[in-house]
């Protein structure tokens, strides 16, 4: 059995790490080169870093504190906000990210995944997609999950598979921030169409939620922020508790 990810998110707003409820009301959350050597000192699998506000503000993904916090962690860690292009992911990697999350570029240009897939390698490339349910139905939206498109979640997903994606970020914005748990349901269904690992994002509250993140909606890698930012649940203490729910990790 593979073990399952732990994967604390770095959400990044003018250098410094931010939280909100929905994508709104951030507060902040601390230094994120502090904080992400903190997540790899206790046991954190990899870390994400997102310039949230890149893409809204048409600015470039912040390449000093890439390399900043690459001089500190040694465990892999990912980089998204505004990449829009194959240089700029050669730019992030080059600082010492291990991989890029792209989104909103890749729904307006989704050739965009196969240039970096075919240049970089699947193992490099995260398609993040942010998704909410209108009308019934899972819709996926961009701009850090402030436009709406017709892109329907699962469709999207296989799409971005067959372009070369190596991993799928699904965030449920109806979930984010608000600790209810994860969108397990939805997770499940993306599980069964796709072949590629699924990170869940959105929803956790308990160490509960990460069981059933794993167990029900069959995620290959649980991420969360406040918690982890707010010492609400303990990494460590986390992995512990898997361990003995049977679900495997790397303590």
């Amino acid at each position: 059995m593979l073990t399952k990810r732990i994967i604390p998110c770095l959400d990044i707003k003018n250098g410094r790490t931010v939280k909100g409820v929905n994508f709104v009301n951030l507060r902040d959350a601390g230094d994120p080169v502090e904080l992400a050597k903190k997540y790899a000192e206790v046991g954190a699998d990899e870390l994400v870093l997102l310039d949230i506000s890149a893409t809204i503000e048409e600015r470039e993904t912040i390449y000093e504190l890439v390399k900043r916090v690459g001089a500190q962690v040694d465990i892999p860690f990912t980089v998204g906000g505004g990449i829009a292009s194959v240089e700029k992911v050669a730019h992030i990697l080059r600082n010492g990210a291990d991989k890029v999350s792209v989104n909103s570029a890749v729904v307006y240009r989704p050739i965009l995944a196969k240039e970096i897939s075919d240049e970089f390698g699947a193992q490099c490339l995260v398609v993040a997609i942010d998704a909410r349910q209108v009308d019934g139905e899972w819709l996926v939206h961009t701009h850090g999950g402030s436009k709406p498109t017709e892109l329907k979640l699962f469709d999207w997903a296989e799409e971005m598979q067959s372009k070369g994606a190596g991993e799928i970020l699904f965030t449920s914005m109806d979930h984010d921030g608000t600790k209810a748990g994860f969108a397990c349901e939805a997770l499940a269904m993306m599980n069964e169409r796709l072949t590629i690992p699924v990170i869940a994002s959105g929803g956790a509250g308990s160490m509960d939620h990460f069981v059933d993140v794993f167990t029900k909606g069959k995620a290959d890698a649980g991420l969360a922020a406040s918690v982890f930012h707010f010492d609400e649940i303990g990494l460590s203490e986390l992995k512990g508790y898997l361990r003995q729910k049977n679900i495997e990790v790397r303590i």
